[in-house]
Formats: structure tokens, sequence, C-alpha cells
């Protein structure tokens, strides 16, 4: 291991921050971690039943998969900052919209699909394009620190979000936590969230190459889209995302109601569910430093097959408050490790050209997993009253799709007047 030049830091900090906030109160964690404490009321409420609610995921999917590469287009030709901007503003809307159900199934999931659209520009692709040019050394940790934000602010969202239920109801509780990304998110990135070609920070990118030479100033290098479309990594990655992300995606929203079919109750089912959020923290720490200092494959398959373990203890018949508190830790684990890890391995093997582009059209793959697993986890349920089946098949997704990262070779290098190059 080389020692590492953390002056990178010193300049990007701001951008860090912005993308924490931006991340952790956009489309990528609050739906998915809020949508299992808003089930209980609304099957109480409306009668639906689990699969009902669940079934909001796959239509969520079906969005995010054909607006992700848009979205990572649009970021791509007119900037990270105003996709950012203008899709927070939006997204916090529809998700405040959902107080206005009156318990039409139509409406609830017109919803989900109307926040896929137009909540694209809060997701990681987005915000990560701006962190891969501000860093080259310590990328891995700057995009860990990033995106911390999903395990941070999903604990938060999902304790808040149960304190506002029960305290005002539903209703109310959507307004609150649709409030977070209008008042919070969006004026810390209006003045923190900075790309290396805005005029207003030239400066400082001109301090940053001056102090560093050996800073990547390949924002422009790369992959286009249709290259990396024919490139076979491209695929391997599609295809290894698709079972981790149902792996670590399918249980998570489910998380509630699976611990109260273990005999917990609906608050300590809470609290222990809201953990995950926790080791996800740990897991972006760990992953991004990693990440830096050691092979990324490697390190990807070693920590993704961990949470493995996780499926096996929530299938105990007598789960204990400890054992599930473990499953818990490490099945967030490796959700922290999943987002950074994939920011990390589009820069490193497609270059900064077409990231965002590139970016979401992987995203929409696992977008597929996380989408459709949570659905398939709660009619799992429904139909068999327990989780245990469907966590077994879980287990065996974390090593399929681990598996085949250590395939991936070489990094590459991308330079200007280069297509491609690659060395160890």
């Amino acid at each position: 291991m080389t020692k590492r030049n953390f002056k990178e830091f010193k300049f990007g900090w701001p951008v860090i921050m912005a993308s924490t906030f931006g991340i952790g109160l956009g489309m990528s964690p609050l739906p998915f971690y809020t949508i299992g404490v808003f089930a209980v009321p609304l099957t109480q409420k409306f009668g639906w039943g689990m699969d009902t609610i669940m079934a909001a995921m796959p239509v969520f999917t079906i969005g995010a998969l054909f607006m992700s590469p848009i979205v990572g287009y649009i970021a791509d030709k007119i900037g990270a900052r105003k996709t950012a901007l203008y899709s927070l503003l939006l997204f916090g809307l529809v998700f405040i919209a959902f107080s206005l159900n009156n318990g039409s199934k139509i409406i609830y999931l017109g919803l989900w699909a109307l926040m896929a659209i137009i909540g694209a520009g809060t997701l990681p692709m987005t915000w990560t394009r701006a962190i891969n040019n501000w860093f080259n050394e310590n990328r891995g940790l700057a995009l860990g620190l990033s995106l911390l934000g999903t395990g941070l602010f999903g604990a938060m969202a999902k304790l808040f979000a149960s304190l506002l239920i029960e305290s005002y109801g539903w209703k109310m509780a959507y307004i609150g936590v649709g409030l977070l990304p209008l008042l919070i998110a969006l004026p810390i990135a209006y003045f923190l969230f900075r790309d290396i070609d805005d005029p207003k920070v030239a400066r400082k990118v001109a301090r940053l190459k001056k102090e560093i030479p050996s800073h990547s100033n390949g924002n422009n290098a790369g992959l286009s889209v249709k290259q990396a479309l024919k490139d076979w990594r491209f695929w391997l990655l599609a295809f290894a995302f698709i079972f981790i992300s149902f792996a670590i995606g399918g249980p998570i929203p489910n998380l509630e109601r699976m611990l109260v079919s273990k005999g917990f109750d609906t608050a300590d089912a809470v609290v222990i569910a809201s953990f995950i959020g926790y080791s996800v923290l740990i897991g972006r720490l760990v992953g991004g430093y990693l990440l830096d200092r050691f092979w990324a494959p490697a390190v990807a398959f070693i920590l993704l097959s961990i949470p493995a373990i996780s499926c096996l203890l929530l299938q105990q018949a007598d789960l204990s408050y400890f054992n599930a508190l473990i499953a818990v830790a490490i099945l967030g684990f490796g959700a922290g490790v999943e987002y950074d890890l994939m920011a990390y391995l589009v820069s490193r093997y497609f270059g900064m050209k077409n990231y965002a582009a590139i970016y979401g059209f992987l995203y929409g793959f696992f977008a597929l997993g996380a989408g459709f697993g949570p659905y398939i986890f709660g009619k799992f349920f429904t139909t068999t009253g327990s989780y245990d089946t469907i966590l077994s098949y879980a287990f065996i997704a974390f090593l399929i799709g681990s598996f085949p990262l250590l395939f991936l070779g070489k990094y590459r290098v991308f330079t200007s007047n280069k297509k491609e190059n690659s060395k160890t």
C-alpha cells in the first residue's frame, strides 16, 4: 500500500457534503427505507395486503429503469448541478403528494411511477459524477463518504416516519418526510454542489491541480455509451448487480413485517430494522477505504458474500433480539458497499466521458433486482405466511452475484488522445 495524499479533501469537501445530503434525502433511500413503515397504517386504513403495498416497487423499478440512462445522459450534457437541483425539488413535492391518497391503488402506484420519473436526478449517478471528477487518489473513500447519507438518513427516516405516524398519522408523516429534501438537501446543494467545470470554482480547481499535479484531468476521457454497451465488462456488471441488488434490496423494505412474523412487536421491529442504516455507514467507510487500497473486485467479492449469513440468521425459528440485530447489521453492511462499488467500478473501467449515462444504464439493472425483490419477498409472505423460502434464494443470489466480479481484470486508464490503456 502507498501513502495517500489527502489534500483532495481540502478542495472537494463541499461536494462531498452536498452529495451526502442530496443522496441521503433523495430517491435512493427515502422511499425504499420508509415503505415498510408506511405499510402498517396503509394496510390498516385501506385493507391492502403486503403484496399490494410492495407492488409499488416494481412500478418504481420500471420507471427508474427507463429514466436512469436518460437522466444520466442529461447530467452529462447539462451538468450534474442543474439535474440534481431540479430533481430534488420535484421529488420532494411528489413525496408530499402521497398524503392526498384516498385509498385508490391507481393513485398510489401512479405516484410511485411519477416519483421514479422526476426524482431520478437525485440518484447517486448524478452526485458521484462530480465526486469522481474532484477525487482521484482518494476516490473510493470520497464516494463512501458521499454515500453515507443513504444509511444515515435511511435509519433516521424510518424512525422519523414512525414517530410522525404515531403522533400525527400517516398523512402528516408523508408530508414530513417529503419536506426533508426540500428544506435540507436542496439549499445545501444549491450553495455547495459544483462540478470541476463550473466557472465559479475555476480558481479552486486551478489550485487543486497546482498542489496535486497527479490529480486526474480526464473528466472527458473514457468510453462512449455505445462502446460501453459493447464491452463484456458492462454485461458482467449488469448480471452481477441484478442478483446482488435482489439479495440486498428484497429484505430491507420487508424487515419490519419479517421481524413481526418472527414474534417481535411492531416497536421493536422498527428499532431493529433502523439499525440497518447505521451498519450501512460502516459499510460505506470500510468499503471506500479498501477500494482505494486494494483491487476493487476482490474487495467486492468478499464484502458482498458475507451478507449471505444474514439470510441464514433471519430464517431461525426462535430468532433472538441479538441475532436479529446481527442479521440486520450484516445486511446493512452489504448495502453500504454496493452503491459506491458501482460508482467506483464505472469510473475505473469505463472512464468519465459518459460516466452518468453508463452508470444510469447499469443502475437500471440494479433497479431490476432492488425493485422487484421487495415485491417478490412480499408475495412469498402473502402466499406462504413466511419469508424463510425466499431468504434461501437470497442466500444463493449473494454468491451468484459476487463471484463474477473477480473476472473484471485490470483497471483501465483513459486519456484524451487514447481510447484505452490498462495497467495494474
